[in-house]
């Protein structure tokens, strides 16, 4: 049965970098052709479209994806959770998302939540990280509390989704440890 996972969690939890790490587990263990990296598809579900008009829209599209790749690996960065709280948390709005989650538990879908201990220190880092790398993210950026608040509403959602999840928290990165948490709870190690 291949590992169909939605990574979920507040921005600079580390969901980008825990992805990177099981996919370079999964990717070469399934890789079939040794001509393209099939062993293993990535999707960043998130590129400025949760929260907007497009998000529905964009979802049902990428269940259509992950019907026709179903018998592959998935590693998939935000979804229609991200979406139910980006409406929420920045424009008041209310979304459901009943028939995605039925979609998504047919096809064997797993959370991993990615969460960071609530220390306004450790974000203030993360965040001056985030923009060394990504100077474009000043334009969104929020103060620690925020994002502080935003995980306690990924929490709420994900254990009210109805599919299986694990939580997992990162320290510094890079922080091995939730990458050996989530390989165990895969029963790839």
């Amino acid at each position: 049965m291949p590992h169909h996972l939605i990574f979920e969690g507040a921005e600079l939890s580390g969901k980008s970098w825990l992805m990177s790490q099981i996919y370079n587990c999964l990717e070469p263990k399934y890789n079939q052709s040794r001509s393209v990296l099939d062993g293993c598809h990535w999707f960043n579900c998130d590129v400025g479209v949760f929260g907007t008009e497009h998000g529905r829209g964009v979802i049902k599209g990428y269940l259509e994806i992950f019907k026709e790749l179903k018998d592959h690996n998935l590693l998939v960065e935000k979804f229609f959770i991200s979406d139910l709280i980006y409406n929420h948390l920045h424009f008041g709005r209310e979304v459901k998302y009943g028939a995605v989650k039925r979609k998504l538990k047919e096809l064997g879908f797993k959370i991993v939540l990615v969460t960071f201990p609530e220390e306004e220190g450790l974000l203030k880092k993360r965040i001056s990280d985030r923009l060394n790398i990504y100077p474009h993210y000043e334009r969104i950026l929020r103060e620690p509390a925020w994002y502080i608040n935003q995980q306690k509403e990924y929490r709420k959602e994900v254990e009210a989704s109805g599919l299986p999840f694990i939580a997992v928290k990162t320290q510094i990165l890079p922080d091995y440890k939730p990458v050996e948490q989530i390989l165990k709870w895969l029963g790839e190690k």
